[in-house]
C-alpha cells in the first residue's frame, strides 16, 4: 500500500464530525416549549447559532440553546423541572435527560440524533 492510500485510508473516514444543538423557549409552568434543533453543523457554534433561528423562526422569543451535541442530544421537562441530555445514542440522551430533570411528571419533549 501506498503511502497515500495508507494516508487516506486514516484520514478520510475521521473526517469532520457533525454537531448538533437544541434550543428552547420554555417558561416555567409550560408543558408544550418552542424549540429550534439542528444537526449536520461544522461545529458546536454554528449548530447553536442555527438552532436559535430555528427556535425563533417559529416566533419565539426567549430562545436559549440547551445542550449542543456531537452524535445525539435530548431536552425533558415538566411544568417546574428540565434536564438535558447528550451521547452516542438517543437512549443514552433520553435518559441522561431524564435524569437530569428529576421529576415523575417529566417526559422527552425534544430528542434528535445525526
Amino acid at each position: 500500500m501506498s503511502r497515500f492510500a495508507l494516508l487516506a485510508a486514516f484520514v478520510i473516514p475521521m473526517g469532520v464530525q457533525a454537531a448538533g444543538a437544541i434550543a428552547v423557549d420554555d417558561e416555567e409552568g409550560e408543558t408544550d416549549p418552542g424549540y429550534g434543533v439542528v444537526t449536520g453543523a461544522s461545529s458546536r457554534e454554528e449548530a447553536a447559532r442555527e438552532a436559535m433561528k430555528e427556535c425563533r423562526k417559529s416566533g419565539n422569543k426567549n430562545c436559549k440553546v440547551v445542550v449542543r451535541f456531537d452524535k445525539c442530544g435530548a431536552y425533558a421537562g415538566s411544568k417546574k423541572y428540565y434536564g438535558v441530555g447528550y451521547g452516542r445514542s438517543q437512549d443514552v440522551a433520553n435518559t441522561m435527560a431524564m435524569n437530569e430533570c428529576g421529576n415523575k411528571a417529566c417526559k422527552v419533549l425534544v430528542s434528535e440524533c445525526e
